[in-house]
């Protein structure tokens, strides 16, 4: 066994490790942008609709309050 396989066998685990942790830290950061994406998307739903959802809320809260008779 020369000193070049010696060294290569010693240093491949470790490059491998640090290989995979940078695709974990890449997931990470595109869960992260689909979560802001999501967290965007539920905000403007909100803001187009939360008229009509405070609405329909008020209405089904009224006839539940409403007396039986």
């Amino acid at each position: 066994m020369n000193i070049v396989s010696l060294v290569m066998h010693v240093i491949n685990p470790i490059r491998a490790t640090w290989n995979r942790r940078d695709e974990l830290g890449a997931s990470l950061v595109e869960y992260a942008l689909l979560l802001a994406l999501i967290a965007v998307v539920a905000l403007v739903a909100l803001h187009f609709l939360g008229g009509s959802v405070a609405n329909t809320l008020n209405s089904v809260g009224s006839s539940v309050n409403a007396p039986l008779g």
